[in-house]
């Protein structure tokens, strides 16, 4: 078997000619439902707002006009989003492509060390901040040497008299609205949509520090159509009651909108559906589950940490959660166990996994149609569109239920990492995307993942790259060779562990005093956790060891101390830190 294709026949035409903001607030197309009178878009969790299209494309219109009165923007520069969730975030972005620019979102939960390398990569020209991390922005602009006068509010910084910020968000859109317009949105050649870029979304990819995937207006959009074809979401299959995706359904975005499944799936996807969505700006729990109760939520977009607190939360039983009717897990793999105890906690409720990568924009495979709880073990039937090759360590393509690492070949597929050239050669091979997963594909083309060839982490959901963790352990004046890998943990995927070689005067006190080994270890952690975003931290452990191993040309062998770390974890011999 050479390539497998996706069931699902042919997709519908994919506007070329389109940016993301026309697709989803100006023009119709086959697989988008109606959106009866009434059903908001948006909902803003804390207060209950209710936002439709109308208003969504005036303050959109009103902030793209602010925006380019203010700065004078010029098409092609990139604008930065540092924020949780916020009802304004897609006005933000929508805004900025009206403009013609680019959008990078950024963790709201970025060290500003790891700030300014965003917006020093991106060459980002405003940032849009939540004014509770603008300390953490203005840390990050001083690195960076970015204008303090071109970052702007999502709302007043009503806590601080003395900030240095003026521009709101609010204010550049009532401007906006009064004034006369002050551009012309940009209108696409034919074919242009595959080629302007819509956003910059990081990733590790297959290894290193974070890269800037350059995601063109035309994957969003090819994947949004993608994922209705394949939850025939505008076609009578069944009846109403028993469809997937319905007009006045209501979903929660707790995903946050910088990671690509919470930007492609859980907001633009579920608004192409007709869905209202509940924007929550921080996830914690139990709020959720008021939320859920509170709105009457019926989808649920969510990784695999939530999924284990469903499962296990006391506060669960206090909630009545029957009218939940699908939920998806994406990110990382959630076991077959865990999936069974889902389904004893939501009996009546559809469950199933997805797959994707931000390199792929997302949508690989979800959950299929015709079941009500994916396959065990699965991350879903690959979507229509999708070309898919499992590739043999000798370069040889595997058969059906062969073993091999996945390359994908899809309409949604990114172009390229930005000004990273070697690396784009390793990910990006004439129109496929190398994924660095070891995967088998079934006769019903479900995919299952086996492993990660690649080195990346994931935790939480969230890419962890163990290079860039051990070029900063490095850093450290114990610390003379370093080595991170993952250990499994139920709640979080997967933690990150170091095996640390000290130098030799370090050791020299720890033989002198054995109780220096555990301060050494705390310095390492502390040192991790001051400059690197939370799910970033040691949280696995640390362990010494003499010689960090390698290959005759110096790789280290990861894999070797990933199974040693397993071992140490099993005999209960390494430091586990708490839980964060």
């Amino acid at each position: 078997m050479v390539e497998i294709h996706a069931p699902g026949g042919p997709l519908p035409h994919i506007p070329d000619d389109l940016t993301l903001p026309q697709f989803i607030l100006d023009s119709h197309h086959p697989t988008r439902p109606i959106r009866g009178e009434g059903i908001p878009w948006l909902i803003e969790d804390r207060t209950g707002r209710r936002i439709g299209v109308e208003e969504l494309r005036a303050r959109t219109f009103g902030l793209a006009n602010g925006l380019s009165l203010k700065f004078n923007l010029s098409m092609f520069i990139t604008l930065l989003i540092f924020s949780p969730n916020h009802v304004d975030y897609p006005v933000a972005i929508w805004a900025v492509h009206r403009l013609g620019g680019i959008i990078s979102g950024a963790n709201p939960s970025y060290t500003s060390e790891e700030l300014a390398y965003q917006l020093i990569s991106t060459e980002a020209k405003v940032a849009f901040v939540h004014p509770a991390i603008l300390q953490t922005t203005l840390a990050a602009a001083h690195e960076a040497n970015f204008p303090l006068d071109r970052i702007v509010l999502f709302d007043s910084d009503s806590g601080s008299s003395s900030s240095p910020i003026t521009s709101a968000i609010h204010d550049l859109i009532a401007e906006g609205l009064t004034r006369p317009p002050h551009f012309r949105e940009r209108r696409l050649d034919p074919g242009e949509g595959k080629t302007k870029i819509a956003f910059l979304s990081f990733s590790s990819g297959t290894t290193g520090r974070p890269k800037a995937v350059a995601v063109p207006h035309y994957a969003p959009i090819a994947n949004c159509i993608q994922m209705a074809v394949h939850h025939k979401v505008n076609e009578s299959y069944a009846p109403w009651e028993e469809r997937r995706f319905r007009p006045g359904d209501v979903s929660i975005a707790v995903l946050p909108f910088f990671h690509i499944y919470g930007l492609i799936v859980n907001l633009h996807f579920m608004l192409l559906s007709g869905l209202s969505l509940v924007v929550v700006p921080k996830f914690h729990f139990e709020e959720m589950l008021r939320s859920i109760v509170r709105y009457r939520i019926t989808h649920l977009f969510l990784v695999p940490p939530q999924i284990v607190l469903l499962c296990k939360h006391p506060a669960v039983k206090s909630y009545d959660l029957s009218h939940i009717r699908f939920i998806m897990a994406g990110a990382a793999p959630v076991s077959a166990e865990l999936t069974m105890q889902l389904v004893k906690v939501l009996p009546n409720c559809a469950i199933g996994q997805g797959y994707g990568m931000t390199e792929t924009a997302t949508s690989v495979a979800n959950i299929s149609i015709h079941q009500k709880v994916g396959t065990l073990g699965s991350a879903g039937t690959l979507v229509p569109g999708v070309v898919a090759r499992v590739v043999r360590p000798d370069g040889s393509l595997a058969k059906i239920g062969e073993q091999g690492e996945l390359f994908v070949k899809s309409p949604a597929n990114a172009l390229c990492y930005l000004n990273n050239e070697e690396a784009t050669k390793e990910t990006f091979i004439d129109g496929w995307v190398r994924t660095g997963d070891e995967v088998i594909i079934n006769e019903g083309a479900e995919l299952f993942i086996i492993d990660r060839l690649k080195e990346i982490m994931k935790v939480r959901g969230y890419q962890v790259a163990p290079a860039e963790l051990e070029g900063h352990l490095l850093s450290h004046p114990d610390v003379a060779d370093a080595c991170v890998v993952g250990v499994p943990d139920e709640y979080s995927g997967e933690l990150p562990f170091a095996f640390i070689t000290l130098h030799s005067r370090s050791a020299g006190r720890i033989a002198g005093n054995p109780k220096e080994a555990e301060q050494i270890k705390d310095s390492i952690i502390r040192h991790v956790a001051e400059h690197k975003v939370h799910y970033k931290h040691l949280a696995g452990g640390v362990h010494f060891i003499d010689v960090i191993p390698k290959n005759p040309s110096g790789k280290l062998l990861r894999r070797l101390l990933r199974d040693q770390a397993k071992q140490l974890r099993a005999k209960s011999t390494m430091t586990i830190r708490p839980r964060l």
